[in-house]
């Protein structure tokens, strides 16, 4: 008989599932347990490395190391320091296979559900061998347990049955941000380095001009502005499309505005063609910001 009903790696700051077992039980008290294992995996940040919450004749235990934690259904006679040095080298496989970076950057759940195949290799040897290399991890767990008892959550509390609809989640876990945008294309590839090249570009010769103007030609100052105005709008272009801002319409008009009138104010210092260009420039981020739209929030499917 499996002892080990189901097995998910999660990432602990947010509760994103990355990988889970493929079982499939119809039976009422393991769907419920499926649902609190979920609720439970969005709170790991409020409990140590090792927990274990019971429910009827289920249990559900949870082993964390860095941002990545194994949790695993099991029935309540299987022993806990079992469950523990399953899930321990569960977590053990996982690192060996993906580093922190993939891990950080997964966007999507299960996005490592080809590890699906060793979460079943390591749980069949659990649930139906007895190899020595076992026994050796599970002494080793068991003495770790009587050292540092891993904690005991209660399902039962409003806080973990209620908590994403009362707020209580929120205040322990790091959200995935509210808006994500579309990735960046070669185009706002192209668009960011002529924007950094022109921000330089005003930087340079405000400052140079600064430096004469403070010393010989205190009225050449409004050209300094001039310069020093572009070189502020075109770093906020880049961060506008780089990253999600409210009335984002807007502040790129105002910023295109800027750099178009600075840039006409300098004719003179400037010719035709670099007036022209500096405003492309302008022409090219602006479009790119307005045109990078935000990807839709995916669905939140269940662990």
């Amino acid at each position: 008989m499996s002892m080990i009903l189901f097995a998910c790696v999660v990432r602990v700051r947010d509760g994103l599932p990355l990988s889970a077992s493929t079982d499939f039980h119809l039976d009422q008290d393991f769907l419920e347990c499926r649902k609190r294992l979920k609720t439970l995996s969005s709170i790991l940040t409020k409990f140590p490395e090792r927990g274990t919450a019971k429910e009827r004749d289920l249990s559900i235990h949870f082993h964390s190391s860095g941002d990545v934690a194994c949790m695993g259904i099991c029935t309540s006679s299987f022993p806990a320091a079992m469950a523990f040095c399953f899930l321990e080298e569960l977590q053990w496989e996982f690192a060996t296979t993906y580093d922190a970076t993939s891990v950080g950057l997964a966007s999507r759940p299960y996005a490592f559900l080809e590890f699906d195949n060793v979460i079943q290799k390591v749980k069949g040897r659990f649930n139906y061998t007895n190899c020595a290399q076992t026994k050796f991890n599970l002494e080793k767990i068991q003495e770790e347990l009587l050292l540092r008892p891993p904690a005991l959550v209660k399902l039962e509390d409003a806080e973990l049955r209620n908590g994403i609809v009362n707020g209580h989640t929120e205040l322990h876990m790091e959200s995935a941000p509210a808006h994500r945008m579309q990735p960046v294309s070669a185009l706002g590839i192209l668009s960011l380095v002529l924007n950094i090249m022109c921000g330089a570009l005003n930087l340079i010769r405000g400052v140079h001009l600064a430096e004469y103007s403070f010393q010989e030609d205190r009225k050449g100052i409004g050209n300094v502005i001039a310069f020093l105005l572009p070189f502020v709008a075109c770093f906020l272009l880049c961060c506008l499309y780089l990253f999600y801002s409210s009335a984002r319409k807007i502040k790129v008009f105002v910023l295109f505005v800027t750099i178009c009138l600075c840039n006409i104010y300098l004719y003179g210092l400037r010719n035709i063609w670099q007036i022209l260009f500096h405003i492309g420039v302008a022409s090219l981020s602006s479009h790119q910001i307005l045109t990078r739209q935000v990807v839709e929030k995916q669905p939140d499917f269940g662990v």
